[in-house]
């Protein structure tokens, strides 16, 4: 498959260390990597986690608060930590950046969704490489995505991109747990999300992120509806997105058919 144009999304235990302070050498990698990328010519967007889990190392919290108010306010802070970082790193290998914040209800109202997409095509004209994260400092229940897997794969929807990267903490899904089962067996493909499928997720994220394999395998639901095939794997190594792009089998391939319009 040729891709063009995908988007990448990295999660919270990809981007911190369990103190909730920023992986600096996997950040810096992972900016490198995708600049690498973006110069093959294919476009990208970075969905990325990680600012109330910035915001709490920077305010040095142990525990990610239950308040809504104290959560809006860490991601206010850790965004800005985020960003800059990004902007210091991408700017080394060339790249320039774009922040883009979204709630749900601008991907459900047409205009401002049009709006949305209008913007990034002009960002992808101007050689920029968007990064997404849901709108935390002022999203409420009724107008947030709840976690950036499915944030990505609406953002991969809306721009028609030819693939969904989820990166994680662990190198895809497997038959059973492999924390627990150290025979566990990585699911090479699935071809679709089945009750049996959805069986093998397990539980909810890190203390640090929001995320899990169920919320990954609904994201990879989401982005099939629109035939954009998703592969999850391991973020430890960034360097992964090499392979991925050069087709290369890594993690687990969600096959999602052929997206509208290029069949």
């Amino acid at each position: 498959m040729e891709l063009k144009r995908i988007v990448v999304k990295v999660g919270t235990s990809t981007l911190t260390y369990e103190s909730g302070r920023m992986n600096i050498r996997r950040i810096e990698l992972l900016a490198r990597t995708l600049a690498d990328i973006k110069n093959r010519g294919i476009e990208v967007v970075l969905v990325s986690s990680g600012a109330i889990s910035v915001g709490m190392g920077k305010m040095n919290l142990e525990k990610r608060p239950e308040d809504t108010r104290f959560k809006q306010a860490l991601a206010a802070i850790g965004q800005v930590e985020l960003m800059d970082l990004y902007s210091t790193f991408f700017g080394e290998y060339g790249v320039t950046t774009a922040q883009i914040l979204l709630t749900r209800d601008v991907i459900d109202n047409a205009e401002r969704r049009e709006n949305a997409l209008a913007t990034l095509e002009t960002l992808f004209g101007y050689n920029v490489i968007p990064i997404i994260n849901e709108n935390d400092t002022i999203s409420t229940y009724e107008i947030e995505f709840g976690d950036n897997d499915t944030l990505s794969a609406y953002v991969a929807r809306l721009i028609q991109a030819d693939l969904l990267v989820l990166l994680t903490d662990i190198e895809g899904l497997y038959d059973s747990d492999p924390r627990k089962n150290l025979n566990a067996k990585l699911i090479g493909r699935v071809e679709k999300i089945t009750d049996s499928i959805r069986a093998l997720a397990g539980g909810s994220g890190t203390a640090r992120g929001t995320g899990g394999m169920a919320t990954k395998l609904d994201a990879a639901e989401i982005a099939a509806k629109s035939g954009i095939s998703t592969i999850i794997a391991n973020g430890e190594h960034p360097k992964i997105l090499y392979d991925i792009v050069e087709g290369k089998p890594r993690g687990t391939f969600f096959y999602g058919g052929i997206p509208k319009g290029k069949e």
